[in-house]
């Protein structure tokens, strides 16, 4: 009989700052930080939506919604949020269900660390 492992589902998230200090340089404070704000609202609620049109197996909602995601992390410097969102468009497109399932679960634990990362980047900068 063989022991069943518990992988640990924890994966360090990758922010740009390259991204965001460009964002403040070209918009500047007050503006950069009204942008990433209403980034963060739209990703949160796109996430959402993600989740929703997945549990409704409304294939089209879910491809909009992820592109979206994929668009606004990217927005704010949070690349591998945006390649997983991609990530799981793909999956989508090629009607692959337990791959976005697999897919959509990272995508939720990347976007709560993602987004409370960009959240304390913003502090840091104050």
């Amino acid at each position: 009989m063989s022991a069943i492992e518990k992988l640990r589902m924890d994966e360090p998230v990758r922010l740009d700052p390259d991204r965001l200090v460009v964002l403040y340089a070209e918009l500047g404070q007050l503006a950069a930080e009204r942008l990433i704000a209403a980034a963060m609202e739209d990703l949160a609620v796109h996430l959402v939506a993600v989740q929703l049109a997945a549990k409704d197996q409304r294939v089209d909602l879910l491809d909009r919604a992820s592109v979206e995601i994929a668009r606004l992390s990217r927005q704010v410097g949070m690349m591998l949020l945006s390649r997983v969102a991609l990530d799981l468009q793909a999956c989508v497109r090629n009607d692959d269900r337990i791959g976005q399932a697999a897919v959509l679960a990272r995508l939720v634990r990347l976007a709560e660390r993602s987004l409370t990362a960009v959240w304390d980047y913003q502090d840091m900068q104050v």
